[in-house]
């Protein structure tokens, strides 16, 4: 084998650190991981050519035997299999295709596995798998997009969003981190332990992340750190690329900057995880997530989160465009009345200043100058006559035929310093050609105060002759700067409004100028040039509108297809998922689905579906990937099919074959006459193709005139006759609430998803703040802390149970609730065996009533 050798971090001499130093740092040839995983470089042909220099240590290999030799022989061919299958999935140099719990070597653990390639290498990434627990990717998600997919302002969004992901990832600190025009961040929403100083409304510098970074951030959209302590592993390679940097811009163990982690142990953090928040391609910001001890987060559960950030930032974006369109909504009223009137009543050059007056309710201001034809009229506090001829001048060179906008005008005009006590910022509009007219304008001054997190300015420290380096702020306690000269900025809403009060404005000039015989021949050329530039900019407008148009449909359409086709899928999935484990895991009756799925889509009208056929049940994987099917073929029959008209209606049999495999006919009758699709869609390759791929079924669809038709058989492996036929089940009425709560509210509960729900009852209850706590150690230490007003505890916390908690609270007199999926069979401790109990899944109503039934139970 060949002998390793370790990169140099560059191929030129060191650099003297300056100011601009970390705008310099190549951060994506650092060449080192994090000693968390490891990573190997592949040829194409499956030679390791570099890797971790801890690689040994997951494959137990000397690192000069890894080094040269072919991937197939290191691990096993299953895990050889499942690579080149996900390398088959990559379409481009900007794509990780991912791998859960896969076994490298025989008898070996679990390893969570990330592909992508690098110019010729193939690099991948190991990590080793997060203990199996109950997490479920899909119900994940729909569950969090539910919590949030409601919010119709930012601020909402980002709070709600911010308690999701704590509650996903465990992170004691978890922030939304919105980046501001000049570069800077600010802090919008933030959720921390109580002992922790809050972040939120702290401003960030944009040097903190420099562009290089978020470059990289918006191509690798979540990055980890693991342990900010532990040393990273520099990567080695044959002799044959000893001088050659590797390309870790997609890599997810990249090692972090020198300083950046300065940084961060300045701040007394020891791992993070950042999620990119993506708007048309640019960085928007960030979900920040900090942890004071090392923290390891799964690739699964990483996966999870990303997924969120990137729907979250669709959401938002969703959100500002809602604003947006109100924001233009109003102010097209507005222009449309000052059309209206300037048609009813005329224009006279005495009626500037009304106009003007008329105009300020478009794009808020505190003065205007109305420049046409030589005569200029002010109102509010601007410039006065000479300094707004000096700044006209100014207008000639900047603004030829378009809107300009500044929020400290004596940045790009000197001659503003004289007048920036009443006009600090304006907004030009100009409205006709040489001579040069404009409207404009003008915001006066705004000392705003900015909350900076430490002193934003960094410190450069002398180390000897010739030799400094910068070291990055210590403290971040809120620091305050107060900034001069600035107007409030002019908002893209507000640009857009101008841009459209440019024609209305130009409309009512040339009514202007024409309103006597004197004028409308002395402006003759002046009146022909302004129509030859309104026409001009009337088609460009209109161009705009069309493309506004044309874009806006197809957005809505991939909205509406985002967030109601995969938003039904996902429930499927859901539904299906609910059903099993339901079971423990267990087989799932087939009826119950088909029922399940029909009355979530049909709601009342779910009796349009008959079913005949013995009672029979399904394994996990197949009832997972049935539930799809059925779901798309509810979903179609109701847009196109048996349920679209009156009286249609779906027969679907089943019958158990001479092999023990299930077969199904589905029949559509009654509903409009069928033609065969010219186009299959992802819906029909559900129908058809995941019964053959996943199960090794068969399926296929017939267009017949009076309906389609579906037949499709389930091997024999993934069906279990069942017993009994399945029962129908009721609901009772809501129980009426009962009790209410106060102060704080220990909730201890293992399965994310029914905590979040659960603590939203308990909010809803009455209670200040929830602390939330997943096993017995987490909750001995809140109650170390503090004392709550009440407990509600699941009994069952996975190995453990939550007898030991109940024995604190006891000691503190603290009155408490048992949770539990087990009904009256749970074995409890004797002292333990009269406390109130509550099944699951149980509601607000529950709860309340249980709250009734503590007071005997309080220790006197």
């Amino acid at each position: 084998m060949a002998m390793p050798q370790t990169l140099a971090s560059s191929t030129l001499p060191p650099e003297p650190p300056t100011l601009t130093n970390c705008e310099k740092e190549r951060i994506h040839e650092i060449n080192s991981i994090q000693s968390g995983g490891f990573l190997l470089a592949l040829t194409p042909d499956w030679i390791i050519e570099r890797a971790s220099a801890n690689c040994g240590e997951f494959l137990n290999q000397p690192l000069e035997e890894i080094l040269g030799a072919n991937l197939t022989a290191l691990i096993m061919p299953e895990a050889v299999h499942a690579i080149r299958n996900r390398l088959s999935s990559l379409y481009r140099q900007d794509v990780i295709e991912r791998l859960f719990a896969i076994v490298l070597q025989d008898g070996g653990p679990g390893f969570d596995l990330a592909v992508h390639t690098s110019g010729d290498l193939i690099l991948l990434e190991a990590e080793l798998s997060e203990e199996s627990g109950e997490l479920n990717a899909g119900s994940m998600v729909r569950s969090m997009i539910d919590h949030v997919q409601h919010q119709h302002h930012v601020s909402d969004l980002t709070h709600e969003a911010v308690r999701l992901v704590q509650a996903l990832t465990g992170y004691d600190r978890v922030m939304i981190y919105q980046f501001h025009p000049d570069g800077s961040g600010e802090v919008i929403a933030e959720r921390c332990r109580p002992s922790m100083e809050p972040f939120l409304g702290l401003r960030y510098p944009a040097t903190d992340i420099p562009q290089q970074a978020r470059a990289l951030l918006i191509r690798t959209p979540i990055r980890t750190l693991l342990d900010i302590d532990s040393p990273p592993s520099p990567i080695v390679s044959t002799k044959t690329f000893a001088d050659a940097l590797t390309d870790l811009s997609m890599s997810s163990l990249r090692s972090h900057s020198p300083i950046h982690l300065e940084y961060l142990r300045n701040m007394g953090v020891a791992a993070t995880m950042t999620i990119s928040l993506l708007k048309n391609g640019a960085l928007w910001g960030l979900i920040a997530c900090h942890h004071m001890t090392p923290r390891t987060i799964g690739y699964e559960r990483r996966t999870t989160a990303e997924v969120f950030g990137q729907i979250l930032a669709l959401l938002i974006d969703r959100c500002e465009r809602e604003e947006l369109i109100t924001f233009e909504a109003s102010t097209r009223q507005i222009t449309t009345d000052l059309l209206a009137s300037v048609a009813l009543a005329g224009v006279a050059t005495t009626d500037v200043a009304q106009l003007a007056n008329q105009l300020v309710n478009i794009v808020p201001c505190d003065g205007t100058a109305f420049c046409i034809d030589g005569s200029v009229t002010l109102k509010g506090s601007t410039p006065s006559l000479e300094e707004f001829e000096l700044l006209r001048s100014f207008l000639d060179g900047v603004s030829a035929s378009r809107v300009y906008s500044s929020n400290e005008i004596e940045c790009v005009c000197p001659s503003a310093n004289s007048f920036k006590d009443r006009a600090a910022g304006m907004l030009a509009i100009p409205i006709s050609t040489i001579p040069r007219d404009y409207l404009v304008f003008f915001r006066k001054e705004t000392a705003s105060t900015v909350k900076w997190a430490g002193d934003p300015t960094k410190t450069v420290e002398v180390l000897g002759p010739g030799e400094v380096r910068i070291s990055p702020r210590k403290s971040f306690k809120a620091w305050q700067e107060t900034l001069h000269g600035k107007s409030t900025q002019w908002t893209d809403a507000e640009l857009r409004a101008a841009e459209a009060l440019q024609i209305t404005v130009l409309e009512v000039v040339l009514r202007l100028i024409s309103a006597t015989e004197a004028e409308r021949k002395a402006a003759s050329q002046t009146q022909d040039l302004l129509i030859a530039e309104l026409n001009h900019r009337v088609r460009n407008i209109l161009g705009l509108i069309r493309g506004l148009i044309s874009q806006t449909r197809i957005n809505a359409k991939d909205m509406d297809t985002f967030a109601s086709v995969l938003g039904d899928r996902v429930h499927a999935l859901a539904r299906a998922h609910d059903q099993i484990t339901a079971k423990n895991w267990g087989p799932g009756s087939f009826q119950t689905l088909i029922a399940t799925e029909a009355e979530a889509y049909l709601g009342q009208a779910c009796n349009t579906i008959h079913m005949s056929g013995p009672p029979v049940l399904l394994i996990p994987q197949a009832f997972s990937t049935l539930a799809l099917v059925i779901h798309e073929l509810i979903t179609n029959a109701a847009k196109y099919g048996a349920f679209c008209g009156e009286g249609g209606h779906v027969d679907i049999s089943w019958r158990i074959g001479p092999q023990g495999d299930l077969i199904a006919n589905w029949v559509e009758i009654g509903g409009p006459p069928v033609t065969a699709p010219t186009h299959r869609g992802f819906g029909s390759t559900i129908i058809e193709a995941s019964i053959p791929h996943e199960l090794g079924g068969e399926s296929a669809i017939t267009f017949l005139s009076t309906g389609v038709k579906v037949n499709f058989s389930v091997p024999a492996q993934f069906i279990v006759l069942e017993e009994q036929p399945i029962t129908s089940t009721t609901t009772t009425a809501d129980t009426p609430l009962v009790g209410s709560l106060q102060g704080h509210v220990l909730l201890v509960e293992d399965n994310l998803i029914i905590a979040l729900d659960a603590e939203a009852m308990l909010l809803s209850l009455g209670a200040e703040r929830v602390l939330v706590a997943s096993n017995v150690k987490d909750a001995l230490a809140i109650l170390d802390r503090e004392r709550p007003s009440f407990a509600l505890l699941d009994v069952n916390l996975g190995n453990q149970n939550s007898f030991p908690i109940a024995d604190r609270l006891f000691e503190m007199e603290v009155p408490f609730i048992f949770a539990t999926g087990y009904g009256s069979g749970i074995n409890y401790p004797s002292d333990q065996n009269a406390r109130p109990f509550i099944t699951k899944p149980y509601t607000k109503d529950s709860i309340a009533k249980a709250l009734g039934g503590i007071e005997p139970f309080i220790a006197s």
